[in-house]
């Protein structure tokens, strides 16, 4: 079994990768899956899964649970796919669309969604609320200034509560030459809420 463990945090390295496609990295997954507050039956919405290292995670987190990888892209929803058989997945199922336009088609309503990526982002966010179970919680990244300001007027507008803003600085030891140096991982916000009715 390539991971064996209940512990979330699956080293980046384990995970299949494709050139320019982008991978929530271990110390950011983490962070992003303790704001989704997962139950082992929660169905999950991940919105431009891109690597598939949300879906993986959360697959893995909720046995019971019904994971729903949303990717715009053949090749890297293909990508995800392959990731899933290396963690021996059956509940993930990697949708093939564009979100917003995909999201009417899902099968389930989500109890949770993570929105990493997709333009516009608050277009998706209120589509996203519009499907979102009742006591749901969304949670989104940002990692430049306009994608910031988008997901943060799109929680004013959509009255999001017990709203919680974290900004990842992480940094990793890495051997240069003959020298041990930390080197930052891109930081990144994570904006998490609930839908309260």
């Amino acid at each position: 079994m390539l991971w064996p463990y209940v512990t979330p945090g699956i080293p980046d390295d384990l995970f299949e990768r494709l050139p320019g496609i982008p991978m929530s990295k271990r110390e950011v997954r983490l962070l992003l899956l303790s704001h989704l507050r997962l139950q082992a039956d929660s169905v999950v919405w991940d919105i431009g899964a891109g690597t598939g290292t949300i879906a993986v995670e959360t697959g893995l987190l909720c046995p019971k649970g019904r994971i729903i990888a949303v990717e715009r892209d053949e090749e890297v929803a293909s990508l995800i796919r392959r990731n899933c058989d290396r963690f021996d997945l059956d509940n993930v199922e990697v949708i093939e669309g564009s979100a917003p336009e995909c999201l009417k088609n899902l099968p389930q309503r989500p109890h949770r969604v993570c929105i990493e990526g997709g333009r516009p982002i608050k277009v998706i966010l209120q589509e996203v609320w519009r499907y979102l179970q009742p006591h749901g919680r969304v949670v989104a990244t940002a990692g430049n200034l306009e994608n910031l300001y988008a997901i943060s007027e799109g929680f004013a507008e959509l009255q999001v509560r017990n709203i919680e803003v974290v900004q990842s600085a992480v940094n990793r030891l890495e051997t240069r030459g003959l020298s041990q140096t930390f080197a930052a991982v891109n930081p990144i916000f994570i904006l998490s809420g609930e839908k309260l009715d």
